[in-house]
């Protein structure tokens, strides 16, 4: 499973969930095909073997196998089933990286890093997760929502952190090393060659991996990072524009409010006014 490809989920928002069902085929039986199904579709085999494939691609899913199927693909049956087979099937909506128009640089974003297709380490874990999401399908919605959506989110983490402890790819460690000290030390004045320093690698392999992981270079990182902590001063103290600039990193206060303008859309000050009383 070392080369399936990774699909990433982009939040906020966070992946929705919509429904979900187990299925039971028997012998001879065979998956629905279907085309731009519109949600996302995690199969998850408890017993058998699902003959499954998605546009060019085929799998043959056993106990403990997982797929994630996408909105925009088609999806058949590759042969029926050749032994009983039981499996859960999780229906979710969700914001694919590649396809966010929005705001890359929005607070706290986060990038959710699946596996197409996954073995899971932690079996027992997710099938209760998923017999829970089961047995809120007769609770009234104001009751299950919260839960819903707190079990799919569970899930998915699992699946992600899953992935990474079978590959424990170095690139991904390094960039979220990066990732937390930009967040601890946004304040100072940062540059690739501190980071190298402090990380103990060459920058351009910092640079690389930031850009394989979170899509930007760590100093672009660190520029948005900056302006959003400025976002959240602005409304939540009464610093000066001056004080603000400083506090999270830039020397110089007409630079930050160019910044500031351009990729809010607003100056700080305006952008101050609209949360006021």
């Amino acid at each position: 499973m070392e080369n399936e490809q990774i699909i990433e989920l982009q939040t906020p928002p966070t992946p929705y969930y919509l429904e979900c069902g187990q299925s039971q085929y028997p012998i001879g039986y065979q998956h629905p095909n279907r085309r731009n199904l519109g949600v996302y579709d995690l199969l998850v085999v408890v017993s058998g073997t699902l003959h499954i494939g998605e546009n060019d691609q085929a799998w043959a899913l056993s106990a403990g196998q997982t797929l994630l199927l996408l909105p925009d693909r088609e999806h058949y049956s590759v042969k029926p089933c050749e032994e009983e087979t039981v499996f859960y099937w999780i229906h979710f909506n969700a914001v694919r990286a590649a396809d966010d128009k929005g705001d890359r640089g929005f607070m706290n974003r986060y990038i959710i890093q699946l596996p197409q297709r996954s073995q899971l380490t932690n079996l027992q874990q997710a099938y209760h997760l998923i017999d829970r999401l089961l047995s809120l399908r007769g609770e009234h919605r104001s009751n299950a929502f919260w839960q819903e959506q707190k079990l799919l989110l569970e899930l998915l983490r699992l699946l992600e952190e899953g992935e990474k402890h079978l590959k424990l790819a170095p690139s991904v460690l390094l960039a979220e090393r990066t990732e937390a000290y930009l967040r601890q030390n946004y304040q100072a004045s940062l540059s690739n060659e501190t980071l190298s320093k402090a990380l103990h690698f060459h920058p351009n392999y910092i640079v690389r991996c930031m850009k394989e992981t979170y899509h930007c270079t760590p100093m672009e990182y660190l520029h948005e990072y900056r302006l959003n902590q400025a976002m959240l001063f602005l409304i939540a103290t009464e610093w000066s524009i001056a004080q603000i600039a400083e506090h999270v990193g830039f020397q110089y206060v007409p630079y930050f409010s160019s910044c500031f303008k351009e990729r809010i859309g607003v100056s700080p000050l305006k952008y101050r006014k609209g949360y006021s009383k």
